[in-house]
């Protein structure tokens, strides 16, 4: 690379929530160096060759050709760039969080979910500046977690109360009142948001729930009048 040209791209924090109720991370095995054969965030260059008409595209465009998946929400968190992240030289990276659905199926050895919090907690280690972004990722999420519906997009179509409460628990790494979130859907379902589907599920033990929809409108992610915490 020329010492006058500047690398750009777009990495992917992907998350899913997890069998253990805890979020888990989307990696690839990267096939070229730097760092061939390492575990990295899923990612893609962008440049005057790609193309992506946009940043929001290139991200799409990462998750479907690099992970094979498509996310149920994606979105941009920050920009970031030096000329230390990256062996080859100068480069930016727009960083992106991707929620998954649960059920989520890996198509590729190269392809894995690890836990969240060991990265998180420094546990495992990957390339480039890959954990701090991460982080940053995580963050973006706990915060919106405290205010906005962001978590339902870690659920499937259909889901409970008491797995809206596993995912936003995830989400926010504390303990969120059961009947603080029931009221806080109870809000969504006045609005159209959140929909009765009158169907229950039949748990192996305890009663049967109400089973719910999730339904966004148009401007993308309800927000609470007060914290979920309140």
């Amino acid at each position: 690379m020329s010492t006058a040209e500047v690398l750009a791209g777009v990495d992917i924090v992907a998350l899913r929530l997890g069998g253990e109720e805890a979020l888990e991370l989307l990696l690839i095995r990267r096939a070229q160096a730097p760092f061939a054969g390492q575990w990295a965030l899923p990612g893609v260059l962008v440049n005057g060759r790609c193309a992506d008409a946009s940043l929001d595209a290139a991200a799409a465009r990462a998750l479907q050709d690099k992970a094979r998946i498509a996310p149920a929400h994606l979105e941009q968190v920050a920009t970031v760039g030096n000329a230390v992240r990256d062996p080859r030289g100068w480069s930016l990276s727009t960083v992106y969080l991707a929620l998954l659905a649960p059920d989520v199926e890996l198509q590729g050895a190269d392809l894995r979910f690890v836990a969240l919090r060991e990265v998180l907690e420094g546990r495992l280690a990957l390339p480039f500046d890959h954990a701090q972004l991460v982080f940053q990722a995580a963050e973006r999420l706990a915060g919106k977690a405290l205010y906005t519906a962001l978590p339902l997009y870690l659920l499937a179509p259909r889901f409970t109360v008491t797995e809206a409460l596993t995912a936003f628990q995830a989400c926010l790494g504390q303990a969120v009142q059961h009947t603080t979130l029931r009221g806080r859907l109870e809000k969504m379902k006045q609005q159209g948001w959140v929909l009765d589907s009158g169907e229950k599920n039949q748990p192996r033990m305890g009663r049967p729930q109400v089973l719910l929809e999730h339904h966004p409108q148009a401007d993308g992610i309800f927000i609470f009048d007060r914290s979920v915490l309140a």
